[in-house]
């Protein structure tokens, strides 16, 4: 059997940065086993499947959207979502304004935004708690302050501590943590940086993490009294988002390139 693959390079408008993600779009879904054996083949942080919504949406742009990691189903992705929203307007629906995924998480719906992509995602607030014992030798600093919500967050003082940090991955994995956040403030225009590192579910570090963002927007919004946000994740690759808290859901917004179209045989 034969299916379409793409690759794009999400939250950048240049190849080689963001974060790439896989994408097969289909017309019914495959076995869980083949799209994890996909998602294995493909070694990137995420591989998307989306297929046609059963009943569709009140102008048909609905798809149901599943991510897979290397080991893992996802309960939320950002980056491959947006670039599954990419390919929406770009190859298959190119006159679509908007689209709706309908996932795990709930609908998640994307549109254009100038340039860029907007994503409208749940809010994920952290709450304060105890550090794990580990925690900093684990991610090769100390952090100020430490929150959970899916994902843990340690909060550092400067944006050069965050960038510095060398972390363990199998200390992290250790922690017995989905994920762990690193954050600081930013510098110049941007109101935040941060870094993520998921070893638990196959991905040491991801290049630029949108989920991540549905916990640090609702966290810098309360800190820094604003509603909009500007973001860099600072990752080798690196990537920027244009965030906003509106309570119970976040937006971000970044652009997105293709890199490969190609076809697989399964």
């Amino acid at each position: 059997m034969k299916l379409p693959i793409y690759q794009v390079d999400a939250f950048t408008g240049t190849v080689f940065k963001g974060n790439p993600a896989a994408i097969c779009p289909l017309e019914r879904w495959l076995p869980e086993a083949t799209m994890q054996s996909i998602a294995a083949e493909n070694n990137l942080a995420e591989t998307a499947f989306f297929v046609p919504r059963a009943n569709g949406g009140a102008d048909g742009a609905d798809y149901d959207l599943r991510w897979f990691t290397p080991e893992v189903e996802m309960d939320l992705c950002g980056h491959a979502t947006l670039a599954s929203a990419f390919l929406v307007f770009t190859q298959l629906e190119p006159k679509r304004g908007a689209v709706t995924f309908h996932t795990r998480s709930g609908p998640l719906t994307v549109s254009r935004d100038g340039e860029r992509l907007k994503m409208d995602f749940p809010s994920r607030p952290p709450a304060p708690c105890e550090a794990p014992a580990g925690l900093a030798e684990a991610l090769g600093g100390a952090p100020r302050e430490v929150l959970q919500s899916r994902d843990l967050l340690a909060v550092f003082g400067a944006e050069t501590e965050v960038r510095a940090l060398e972390p363990s991955f199998d200390r992290i994995r250790a922690l017995g943590v989905h994920a762990v956040i690193a954050t600081a403030p930013g510098s110049g225009e941007v109101d935040f940086v941060s870094r993520f590192f998921a070893p638990s579910v196959g991905v040491p570090e991801d290049p630029v993490t949108g989920s991540a963002h549905c916990t640090l927007v609702p966290y810098w919004a309360k800190r820094l009294g604003k509603k909009a946000l500007r973001a860099r994740q600072v990752s080798a690759r690196g990537g920027d988002l244009l965030c906003e808290d509106l309570g119970e859901r976040v937006t971000m917004a970044g652009q997105a390139v293709k890199y490969l179209e190609g076809t697989i045989e399964v």
